[in-house]
């Protein structure tokens, strides 16, 4: 997968420090001082409370896979990497994003344990992704 072209996700005031702990292999999430729950996908306010008051924090890169599905026809510059699986992943933290997952299809399955891995694409870019633990 490396030095393949990739579509760059955009890199925001409200992404950057996910995507640069991703770079220093940290993934990092949202906590919300105020109602004390995780949050994923970054945001400026609290869904679940409305504040203002959030805050990043490392995740532990541990969880489970809560649904996946393999690919096998893909877009360009995706279309060579086929078949791969992306899921669902559930955080131990509670919250849920969506990844690869690498590894033996074979062995894939909702509920398995999963951990994160990173995958550097260029000096710009590394991808969190999961493998089974």
């Amino acid at each position: 997968m490396k030095g393949m072209m990739h579509l760059k996700p955009l890199i925001d005031d409200d992404s950057r420090t996910f995507w640069e702990g991703a770079k220093n292999h940290k993934l990092m999430i949202q906590w919300c001082n105020d109602c004390k729950k995780y949050i994923f996908y970054p945001r400026i306010i609290c869904p679940h409370c409305f504040s203002e008051h959030v805050s990043w924090v490392e995740a532990s890169g541990q969880g489970r896979i809560y649904s996946y599905t393999v690919v096998h026809r893909a877009m360009p510059p995706f279309n060579e990497q086929t078949p791969f699986v992306v899921a669902i992943v559930e955080l131990n933290e509670g919250v849920r994003m969506i990844s690869r997952i690498i590894g033996d299809r074979e062995k894939i399955s909702i509920d398995k344990p999963v951990s994160v891995v990173y995958e550097k694409i260029d000096d710009e870019l590394t991808l969190p992704y999961f493998q089974l633990s």
